[in-house]
């Protein structure tokens, strides 16, 4: 019977993603949606109408969206610029989401194709309402392929030109068998293929591998209007992973929320130092968590990683200070670099 429930799996995976997939036939344009990409990381604000994202938005940024008491207030994707840190981070207040917006209701795809191309989703909840409202919302965005706060699964897929379908796994599986991902494979007519399983996935991921087009991003629960609860339940809100509890009418814990989406961001603040200056901690270079020498070469100017000699680091990501380093050296938050041309 499992092997018969995996295959139902795939199946259905196979046909929710024809369905989603617009019609081919040319129908009239609507109105473009997606807001160009500025500032260092992008954040988009998601959640039912009336939850209280345009007045965190308005609260947040310099932008003031247009609050009212009525659902369906905003109705386009309103962007804003919250500077934190140094760093300038893009927030987009998107139109409510109802239920059946993975098929198109209420703009809901349009919403959602802009959620995709967001490093964090922040996903605001009525904290009166909020565990229907989340179940709803994680729903809507796992039927268009958003993964929230999981990891890519560890899997070796690569289809080939012939010789079968050759299984191997380093990890004992309890939720997949071979026979099950051959059944899996073969519903999406591949019949010649390598599969590697580097941990123990259920069969819903290995098909997220196979079909491939899955966004994994991380997710912060945000439960507004707290000061409309009791205490306790506050408090057990709180406790919550990937979550945290703020009321936008009364400013509370905003500074928290920051932090905690910096956190989520994963940014690295780079300083840059003139030989014989002191550091320029005004204005800094923000890079991703990982980032080498080599890439703030690149965001200096683009010609300078060839006509790179050297570079000397102070900060945590060295043994002495300062060190000198090569392009692959990883750089670490908040250090000082000086870079020497050849």
């Amino acid at each position: 019977t499992e092997y018969h429930l995996g295959l139902l799996k795939a199946k259905l995976a196979k046909y929710r993603a024809q369905l989603l997939e617009p019609s081919k036939s040319s129908a009239a344009k609507g109105e473009g949606f997606d807001v160009m990409k500025s500032g260092d990381a992008r954040v988009a604000l998601i959640g039912f109408p009336s939850v209280g994202k345009s007045t965190f938005l308005s609260l947040m940024t310099s932008t003031a969206s247009e609050a009212a008491s009525y659902e369906f207030t905003t109705l386009t994707c309103i962007p804003g610029v919250i500077e934190y840190k140094g760093a300038n981070i893009q927030l987009l207040d998107l139109p409510g989401i109802i239920e059946g917006a993975a098929q198109g209701k209420g703009r809901g795809r349009q919403v959602i194709a802009v959620a995709r191309t967001a490093d964090v989703v922040i996903m605001m909840l009525d904290a009166t309402k909020g565990e229907v409202q989340r179940a709803l919302l994680e729903k809507e965005l796992e039927s268009v392929g958003i993964r929230l706060n999981k990891s890519k699964p560890n899997i070796y897929f690569k289809p080939k030109k012939g010789g079968g379908i050759s299984f191997n796994s380093t990890v004992t599986l309890t939720q997949c068998s071979e026979k099950l991902v051959q059944l899996i494979l073969h519903e999406y007519k591949i019949f010649n293929a390598e599969v590697l399983f580097r941990e123990d996935c259920s069969p819903d991921e290995f098909i997220d591998v196979i079909v491939g087009n899955r966004v994994y991003m991380p997710c912060l629960y945000v439960y507004n209007k707290i000061d409309q609860i009791s205490m306790e339940e506050v408090d057990r809100l709180a406790r919550r992973p990937h979550s945290v509890v703020i009321s936008c009418g009364m400013k509370l814990n905003l500074d928290y929320l920051l932090e905690k989406l910096w956190e989520y961001l994963a940014l690295t603040c780079i300083y840059t130092k003139k030989r014989g200056q002191r550091p320029d901690f005004t204005d800094a270079i923000i890079l991703r968590k990982g980032a080498s020498v080599e890439h703030v070469c690149h965001r200096i100017h683009r010609s300078l990683a060839s006509q790179f000699k050297y570079a000397l680091v102070w900060g945590t990501s060295t043994k002495y200070s300062p060190q000198r380093v090569g392009l692959t050296h990883m750089m670490e938050h908040e250090d000082v670099i000086q870079i020497v041309k050849k």
